[in-house]
């Protein structure tokens, strides 16, 4: 894979996905192999299952917040979320995106189809697919936020990107955690 000199990605979710997570383990990675990295993150009611919103930038020079249409990444660990966050996506940009519904506190829920269907007019790719089964099948749901950072290191030029992983998790989780990824990465190779 040709090294890409800059990449913008956006991580949504709520609350207890890990967002966050997936994020700084991105970020280390990134800043292992040399990347400039910077971020920022938006979590206010996230403990309550509210929104989790964090940008990361590699090789940019400019500041932590991703403009509008011009994302080279989405991932969104619930699919409402990663529908209200598309408009930072370039229409280039892939979007990845969990299908697994968080249990929202309104009845009137979209169905999931229509979110993608949406997606997809905005962006050119559009990989979504049920990564909270992954994650189970991996040995934890807990494991989510990495079965999509496996599918996302597909579209990146980060070796160190498991590794960091393998790093970061309890080493009780070590085994689920690194089944998720290539999980995920499976997911982009279908």
């Amino acid at each position: 894979m040709v090294k890409k000199t800059k990449f913008d990605c956006i991580i949504v979710g709520v609350g207890g996905q890990g967002s966050i997570f997936a994020s700084r383990v991105l970020g280390e990675a990134a800043v292992r192999e040399g990347y400039d990295v910077i971020s920022a993150e938006t979590h206010g009611m996230a403990q309550r299952g509210g929104t989790v919103e964090v940008h990361v930038r590699l090789g940019s020079s400019f500041g932590p917040l991703i403009p509008l249409r011009s994302a080279d990444a989405l991932v969104g660990m619930e699919p409402a979320e990663g529908l209200r966050f598309a408009r930072y996506l370039s229409p280039k940009g892939t979007a990845i995106i969990n299908t697994n519904v968080v249990p929202a506190t309104s009845s009137d829920y979209p169905p999931v189809a229509n979110l993608v269907k949406a997606l997809k007019d905005t962006c050119e790719r559009v990989i979504a697919y049920d990564a909270t089964r992954l994650a189970l099948d991996a040995g934890h749901l807990q494991t989510l936020n990495v079965v999509l950072l496996g599918t996302l290191s597909r579209m990146l030029p980060l070796s160190t990107l498991e590794e960091v992983v393998a790093e970061h998790v309890p080493k009780k989780a070590l085994d689920a955690n690194i089944r998720a990824f290539k999980l995920g990465q499976r997911v982009f190779d279908a």
